[in-house]
């Protein structure tokens, strides 16, 4: 019990400490702005003086040389300019920085503190070389217009080098399971079918909590594999990285080599984790019920359910091994996707090993070209429904590093699948007529669908039933159109989000327990269609995967509706 208390208290500092920092990152935002704005009024200011002293200058041209050369640039008017637009941006920056024009302080003599060089060279000094308001302004800290362009066309793309991952440098060597909350953060945006039910504020902690994720020093590792796969395993390896390269939820990954020469990623789960879920769970309830990021109507006690059994199946890697190699065969014909060998003999219940997979996860490959972009959003809702309405078989976490696209071969690999699940037919049945309605515009189908499928009980007031089928019915818009959709450009998470308050008021039962992990993998599809501003028609694949699926039915004896 003191235990479990001591992780609790650890899991909440850290996520104090997200918070803390979060909240001081838009505090030097904010005062960035304020500054940003106090120096463009400073810099009016300055060039408004100038300029009403270079008209005088131009008025008295024709007049005594002596005359004129009181009010020329080089005099005390200009001088007077430059002296009240310098003070005026140092009072402003004082009031960010104090340091900044501290005459002890060694920024003052580097000029980064006010991007000067701290020589009467700087062109808001006092001395003689000044820049002419009318200079060419296409030449910036001596780099030409040509140079800027020749720096942009060798940007570097992300398929012009080897991707590889990376722990953050927020990540710190200890002792594991030590913060559970910390880890756990990774699982709060799958409390619910949809992000918008999570507070935004918590989501930028539960992300800054993600990146300071902590990995097992090696001592606490080695001892891991030993147990599992016997002090000798090293003999079965040409080498093997300590550290590891990827930390997730609840294990960490580490690269290796096998003798013949292939590479491997081995991913070592933390010591305990699956012993300790339910407590793990409900701690984190409670984190997000102090930070009144769970409004009512989401069902709570239902999804701390869903979520254990879900989390407990996550931690059992021999079954993740076995949903690899189911998956494996049935997209062994796909000629988009691939999913990579599991290495037996050094596998087990706590470790997985994998072969390595060349390429870069999507998050990548928003600047490649819109043709590419298209063809793998194509290629991801494919498989989505593909995977619901074909295999029954789904895995649904769409974390972009699941997907590595490989650009010399143009495919993509399935990575993790601990998360895979069955879908019965009972349920795909009613689902698939429920997205069929949607696409026809068929609200009356819509309810009554839903109603079989107990998404409603018929009982609910008129509003949250017209909530709901609008809500079914945006969803089903981009398969209703044989027009490609634009998904960059579509404002379906919008008007989602504006029906969500009318639905957590009114609703009277919780969702299915299949739609939970469904409409995960769902909205992250369409999301990952939207990060690479896709414009694809969608009709064609979802018909296709309706006529697959009633005739499949047929064939066995199934009665189409």
């Amino acid at each position: 019990m003191a235990s479990d208390v001591l992780m609790l208290m650890r899991g909440l500092a850290k996520l104090s400490q997200a918070i803390a920092e979060t909240q001081t990152m838009q505090m030097r935002v904010a005062a960035a702005k304020d500054w940003q704005a106090s120096a463009e009024d400073a810099i009016s200011a300055a060039v408004g003086k100038v300029q009403d002293v270079v008209s005088r200058q131009e008025n008295l041209s024709g007049l005594d040389k002596d005359f004129t050369s009181k009010w020329s640039l080089d005099g005390e008017a200009y001088e007077e300019g430059t002296q009240d637009f310098t003070t005026a941006t140092q009072q402003q920056q004082v009031a960010v920085d104090p340091t900044a024009f501290d005459p002890a302080s060694p920024e003052k003599h580097t000029g980064r503190s006010t991007g000067q060089s701290g020589d009467s060279s700087s062109p808001f000094s006092s001395g003689t070389q000044r820049r002419s308001f009318h200079q060419d302004h296409r030449s910036v800290s001596g780099l030409t217009a040509e140079d800027i362009d020749k720096a942009r066309e060798a940007k570097v793309s992300p398929t012009d080098k080897p991707y590889r991952q990376m722990l953050s440098e927020r990540a710190r060597e200890r002792k594991v399971p030590s913060t559970r909350i910390g880890r756990l953060a990774n699982f709060g945006v799958c409390l619910s079918p949809d992000e918008a039910f999570i507070n935004p504020q918590l989501q930028k902690i539960f992300e800054r909590a993600r990146q300071s994720a902590d990995f097992m020093p090696s001592k606490q590792m080695m001892k891991v594999l030993s147990s599992d796969l016997g002090p000798n395993w090293k003999d079965q390896l040409e080498f093997f990285e300590d550290r590891p390269f990827a930390a997730a939820s609840i294990g960490q990954v580490h690269l290796a080599k096998l003798k013949d020469g292939r590479e491997v990623a081995m991913k070592i789960q933390y010591p305990g984790v699956a012993q300790s879920i339910a407590s793990d769970v409900a701690n984190l309830i409670t984190v997000m019920n102090m930070s009144n990021a769970l409004p009512e109507g989401l069902f709570p006690e239902h999804m701390i359910e869903v979520m254990s059994r879900e989390l407990s199946l996550e931690c059992d890697y021999e079954r993740e091994a076995r949903c690899y190699k189911q998956f494996r065969e049935l997209v062994k014909d796909d000629p988009f996707f691939y999913v990579p060998h599991v290495i037996d003999h050094l596998s087990s219940k706590h470790i997985l090993t994998t072969e390595l997979v060349p390429g870069f996860p999507l998050d990548k490959t928003e600047e490649l070209s819109q043709e590419i972009r298209n063809y793998i959003s194509e290629n991801i809702l494919r498989l989505c429904l593909q995977e619901l309405f074909e295999f029954r078989f789904m895995q649904t976490d769409p974390n972009w590093s699941n997907f590595f696209y490989n650009p010399q071969t143009g495919k993509v690999a399935l990575l993790d699948f601990g998360a895979t699940r069955w879908f019965d037919e009972d349920f795909t049945d009613t689902y698939i007529e429920i997205v069929r309605s949607a696409a026809n515009g068929d609200r009356e189908q819509v309810l009554k669908n839903s109603i079989e499928m107990k998404f409603l009980t018929g009982y609910e007031t008129k509003v949250m039933q017209d909530a709901h089928v609008n809500a079914v019915m945006i969803l089903g818009e981009a398969f209703s159109s044989t027009e490609p959709f634009d998904f960059g450009h579509q404002n379906t998470t919008k008007r989602i989000h504006s029906l969500i308050p009318i639905m957590l008021q009114h609703r009277l039962v919780p969702p299915p327990e299949e739609t939970y992990s469904l409409h995960r993998k769902m909205a992250g599809s369409f999301l990952i269609c939207s990060k690479l501003n896709a414009k694809i028609a969608c009709k064609h694949l979802f018909e296709d995967a309706y006529q697959k699926y009633w005739s499949r039915k047929a064939k066995q004896g199934g009665t189409p509706p």
